[in-house]
């Protein structure tokens, strides 16, 4: 995994980036949810949509962990 990006002088952590795309693969999937109304099934909403986007974070920082030298 990355250490730090530099923006612009303002070091930023790499997990943060890895954060990024993870909220932003989880929200096609929360509207996919949404539209086949799989949410009926869930008890917690807001809580399920956390269990997913940190599912979503793990599967990123993996994926990156692999592929990156």
């Amino acid at each position: 995994m990355m250490g730090e990006i530099d923006l612009y002088g303002v070091f930023v952590p790499g997990l943060a980036v890895w954060m990024v795309i993870a909220f932003a693969l989880s929200l096609p999937v929360r509207r996919l949810f949404a539209a086949i109304g799989f949410y009926r099934f869930v008890w917690h909403r807001p809580l399920f949509d956390l269990a997913v986007y940190v599912a979503l974070l793990g599967g990123v920082v993996t994926l990156a962990h692999r592929t990156l030298p």
